[in-house]
């Protein structure tokens, strides 16, 4: 099949519903979503999965071509020099030399939107596994005014990005703060975050960091929460062991979840430094309401988007702008399955 219609139908789902808006400036955390009841979960109207892939992933062994196609059909708004992506999960930003990366094919992206000299450089981005909003810019002046505006608002710990998660389990408090110490550690040739307890002052010159998220339940069912979170520190998977710290860990993290035990029902911590990475397993109810088998739930992609992100108004005094990306159609059908609703 011509690889062009193959990413067309992969992307005709992302094109619609991003907002772009601004927005008040005391504008607070979760203003686009609230708690509500829930109806009961339902995929009756997706159905179940059967052989097919996860709607909306980014096909396997793309060529050079065949991304930078998928990228294009991915630009949800163009202002000025500013272009803004709603990157699909598992496409790394950067990556090793040879490897196909956004970062890799900007040059031929820059060209294919018809920038000519002016070739996109990136702003902001979501993570590989994580899906969401990447903010792209040909002009280096703005993008370095930018990326200024993002560094001061963390100094100042007021978000500007809002992730939207779904959580196998629902965290003890509807919102709060998660602030641990996190360091990578390099751990049967994976590089992992790990947490660290009462850090010493040798610890944070050795590369530990301190770490501080923003977390909102909006809505919750079967076991499940959907959570809005809102990082203002930046390191590695932050988000995702964040929220195994609170004993949920993302749907579809494959990387971390096995540091969550269960006895008799009960969660707790097991030590990040004893378990490797495997696949998440979800309890039989659980699957059941996904409509999901085994296998396939061990190949669910990361529930986790970056679907909100505040930028500066043009002077200082204007009113910042909101970019709203939509969620991809995987998150959307397990939202359906589970009763839970983001408005």
């Amino acid at each position: 099949m011509d690889g062009r219609r193959v990413l067309g139908r992969f992307w005709s789902g992302w094109r619609r519903g991003l907002g772009v808006r601004p927005v008040p400036e005391d504008a607070g955390f979760g203003t686009e979503a609230r708690h509500q009841r829930q109806p009961r979960g339902s995929c009756q109207r997706s159905g179940p999965l059967g052989d097919q892939p996860f709607a909306g992933l980014l096909p396997k062994n793309l060529s050079r071509e065949e991304l930078v196609d998928a990228l294009r059909a991915a630009v949800v708004d163009r202002k000025g020099p500013l272009v803004t992506l709603n990157k699909p999960q598992g496409l790394p930003v950067t990556g090793k030399p040879g490897e196909l990366t956004l970062f890799s094919v900007l040059p031929e992206l820059s060209q294919s939107l018809g920038l000519r000299e002016q070739e996109l450089q990136v702003v902001r981005a979501s993570g590989k596994e994580s899906s969401g909003l990447v903010l792209l810019s040909s002009c280096p002046q703005t993008a370095s005014r930018l990326q200024k505006y993002f560094t001061h608002a963390r100094r100042a710990q007021r978000p500007t990005a809002t992730y939207c998660a779904v959580t196998d389990g629902i965290p003890a408090a509807s919102e709060g703060k998660i602030q641990a110490a996190l360091k990578l550690e390099h751990i049967d040739g994976v590089n992992l975050t790990v947490p660290v307890k009462a850090p010493s002052r040798k610890d944070i010159l050795e590369g530990v960091k301190k770490t501080l998220s923003h977390f909102r339940v909006v809505a919750t069912g079967s076991g499940c929460a959907l959570v809005q979170l809102q990082p203002l520190t930046v390191f590695s998977s932050q988000l995702q062991v964040h929220m195994v710290l609170q004993l949920c860990p993302v749907l579809g993290d494959h990387m971390y979840s096995a540091r969550v035990g269960t006895v008799l029902g009960q969660r707790f911590l097991l030590p990040a430094e004893n378990n490797k990475p495997q696949r998440q397993v979800l309890d039989e109810a659980l699957l059941r309401r996904l409509h999901l088998t085994p296998s396939q739930a061990a190949q669910l992609p990361l529930h986790l988007h970056l679907h909100r992100l505040l930028l500066p108004g043009t002077r200082a005094r204007d009113t910042p702008v909101e970019l709203l990306a939509p969620l991809p159609p995987y998150f959307s059908r397990t939202l359906q399955c589970l009763g839970l609703r983001l408005q």
